[in-house]
């Protein structure tokens, strides 16, 4: 039985509802056509309450990055909605997207590439500032780089060193800094410790913890690795395909994964204890993924699946809660399995 969700009276700070963008393909040198597209985000949707974390996850090429671009309005969708706190954020421009682009900051997958090496670290936290200068801070914008350094774990005497003279995972912690310049309600965390050692990683994920608790954040956290997104989520989303494939409360898809592709990744965790690796299940996925240009009808997992029947090609699945399992499976034939859970 499913606990109760601690964010089910929390307000919801973003929706997105049928996302979809396709990039088209060309063919020819002189006379270009097109021949396709590449479906990169079909038909995706999900909420984000005040204060929650919503992983997603996915192997790469299924979306994620795409997902994230969207929302930042980095890419414009070809349908689809997006609610960010009751307004229409698909349809503002000009100065009323700016505005709003503060509330959704983002922090990048690479730190050594992300910050500008010829920018000192007071220079590049300041620069949201200058895009926005109506939101400067009343003590100053020098003081409240020094304040944002001090809630990062960095020394504010520092503030005038360039990136080169910090590590990767300080590198990081300055990109955190500068997403939080502008006190957003929502930060989208793309692969954030992915280029980081294993310690660092630690360090970099309790710290967005606990700026989450201090200032109330959201945060849409992009991930490949599972155990990072289950030490950090409160909800999960599993991606396949440019889909979303399962949805639901992390308890409940780490301890009963429902859509078989689900089941598929959390097998593959590696188990640390050499006595507890016989009590689960091994699911080898057979063939590669499906080229995202042509996906093959119904349940796009269908050519991947041993649960597959003639349904499977004839009706794409709905991502719904199906009888019996408390989250979201877009399967036909979905069920929980305890014993393919990732162990502990």
């Amino acid at each position: 039985m499913s606990q109760r969700d601690p964010f089910e009276r929390a307000e919801t700070v973003l929706d997105v509802q049928n996302l979809v963008k396709h990039f088209p393909q060309t063919k020819g040198l002189f006379m270009p056509r097109k021949a396709g597209a590449v479906r990169a985000v079909d038909d995706v949707s999900f909420s984000l309450r005040r204060g929650e974390t919503l992983g997603i996850v996915g192997e790469s090429g299924c979306g994620k990055s795409t997902l994230a671009k969207l929302l930042m309005r980095l890419e414009q969708p070809d349908s689809g909605a997006v609610t960010f706190r009751g307004e229409d954020f698909l349809s503002l421009r000009g100065e009323e997207l700016r505005r709003m682009r503060r509330k959704i900051q983002i922090i990048f997958q690479d730190p050594y590439t992300s910050l500008n090496p010829r920018m000192s670290v007071g220079d590049i936290i300041a620069e949201p500032f200058k895009l926005h200068p109506d939101a400067k801070p009343a003590e100053g914008v020098r003081n409240r780089v020094k304040e944002l350094l001090d809630v990062v774990g960095l020394n504010p005497d520092h503030i005038n060193r360039y990136p080169h003279q910090f590590s990767g995972g300080q590198r990081q912690r300055i990109g955190i800094a500068r997403g939080l310049a502008l006190k957003p309600d929502v930060i989208i965390c793309d692969e954030p410790v992915s280029a980081l050692d294993v310690s660092v990683q630690a360090q970099v994920m309790n710290l967005l913890e606990d700026l989450q608790k201090e200032f109330g954040l959201s945060y849409i956290f992009i991930a490949h690795d599972l155990s990072v997104v289950r030490h950090i989520s409160d909800r999960v989303g599993v991606m396949y395909l440019g889909k979303m494939a399962e949805l639901g409360r992390h308890e409940d898809v780490y301890s009963g994964p429902a859509h078989p592709y689900t089941q598929a990744l959390l097998s593959a965790v590696p188990v640390p204890d050499p006595t507890l690796r016989g009590r689960r299940e091994q699911i080898v996925l057979k063939g590669d993924p499906p080229n995202p240009a042509d996906p093959p009808s119904g349940c796009r997992f269908r050519t991947r699946c041993w649960k597959a029947t003639d349904i499977c090609a004839e009706v794409e699945p709905e991502l719904i809660v199906r009888p019996g399992i408390s989250q979201q499976a877009a399967c036909h034939h979905a069920e929980q399995n305890e014993s393919v859970a990732a162990i502990d």
